[in-house]
């Protein structure tokens, strides 16, 4: 961490107002005035920015098996993945690390070398590196670990994930066109998963009990809660009185209307966005975004899709460019709970985007601070 001034740029603020005006920063945060010896860095003709907060992100999963069968070590992987994230203004990622029944890369044991490996690497890492439990309600083996990893620091996420039961209802009506891939990720025969689906749903008259037990651990832990890819209003008031308080993904308007009602924040996919609709058929983001029934973008799969879904958003109209960036920026901190990131003001973690963006176009990274560490592309 260095002391730094970004002079003549044109800085967001907390009120949702671009003004030209410096921005100073020491000791990792935003600071009032300059250090009395530090870089100076002209940035006339450029935005300065809230950092952006990714709340959902599991295109790791691709760095560290970027082939079926093939693994890539972790420290190169992680690395990797810490240098593409500030290169698309992430400074801080929650990493969508599903939890399930299956084998594979989405096993428990795939989770555990996961979180034991993103410790070791934090401190070779820029940006701040979170984890987002995504839990299959089905996986018990996986409850005891996720109960010790809800005590540690920096504290996770927990999303409450039933893939089990759409997985065993599309079989049965005969859609099941994701199976072999789905096989394959785990490793095994698309027999083979179909079995491993009906041993899990064999634990469905103990799935209510275990999601308190978490939803409690959770609560404790002051960890935040999100309901994931429910169609039903019922399943979301139950996760709300558990203490959910995110909508993830919802699957139907029905369902981020009333978590609108309600205040709460609403995440969907940035890929979506810039796809111009869901790859799944579920809710588009840019009509929930002009809706008012989206708060969030997140990743999901595709980190350049955050800053790329912005730019979009403005250039058409639906948000402005405040109003867009709050999605990836204040609005998806305030859904994680992190009152110390999201905006630009003194006192603040120095989370920083310094980005060309010509009107009707979309961002282009030319430096990121993170944790007032400065990162540097193309300047």
């Amino acid at each position: 961490m260095t002391s730094i001034s970004l002079i003549n740029g044109r800085v967001l603020g907390p009120d949702g107002v671009f003004e030209k005006r410096d921005v100073h920063v020491g000791g990792g945060l935003i600071e009032e005035r300059p250090a009395r010896s530090g870089e100076r860095l002209d940035c006339g003709g450029l935005f300065i920015l809230p950092g952006l907060v990714d709340v959902h992100g599991d295109q790791f999963e691709r760095e560290v098996h970027p082939r079926p069968g093939v693994d890539i070590p972790f420290p190169v992987a992680l690395l990797s993945v810490d240098r593409l994230l500030l290169a698309n203004g992430i400074t801080t990622a929650f990493h969508g690390l599903t939890l399930s029944w299956e084998p594979g890369q989405r096993s428990l044991d795939a989770g555990r070398q996961f979180m034991a490996a993103l410790d070791r690497a934090r401190p070779g890492m820029i940006a701040e590196h979170r984890v987002q439990l995504r839990w299959e309600t089905f996986a018990f083996d996986a409850v005891g670990d996720i109960e010790a990893w809800l005590g540690a620091a920096p504290r996770p996420a927990l999303a409450f994930n039933d893939h089990t039961t759409s997985t065993l209802e599309k079989v049965a009506a005969g859609r099941h066109q994701k199976l072999e891939q789905w096989a394959s990720r785990a490793g095994v025969t698309a027999g083979r998963y179909l079995e491993l689906v009906e041993e899990a749903a064999r634990n469905k008259a103990d799935v209510p009990a275990m999601i308190e037990r978490l939803a409690g651990v959770a609560r404790r832990s002051a960890a935040v809660m999100l309901a994931h890819d429910l169609a039903d209003g019922a399943e979301q008031a139950r996760f709300r009185s558990l203490g959910a308080t995110v909508a993830e993904f919802p699957l139907t308007e029905a369902v981020a209307q009333d978590a609108a009602g309600r205040g709460e924040e609403i995440v969907l996919g940035a890929p979506n966005v810039v796809r111009g609709g869901s790859h799944t058929g579920a809710l588009t983001a840019e009509d929930a975004v002009a809706a008012g029934t989206c708060t969030v973008l997140a990743s999901d799969y595709y980190y350049p899709s955050m800053i790329a879904a912005v730019g979009k958003l403005a250039a058409r109209g639906v948000a402005t460019r405040a109003e867009a960036w709050a999605l990836v920026s204040s609005n998806a901190a305030r859904s994680m709970q992190l009152d110390d990131r999201g905006e630009i003001s003194a006192g603040r973690r120095a989370d920083l985007v310094i980005a060309e963006w010509p009107e009707g176009g979309e961002p282009l990274v030319r430096a990121v601070v993170a944790g007032g560490t400065i990162t540097r592309f193309g300047w």
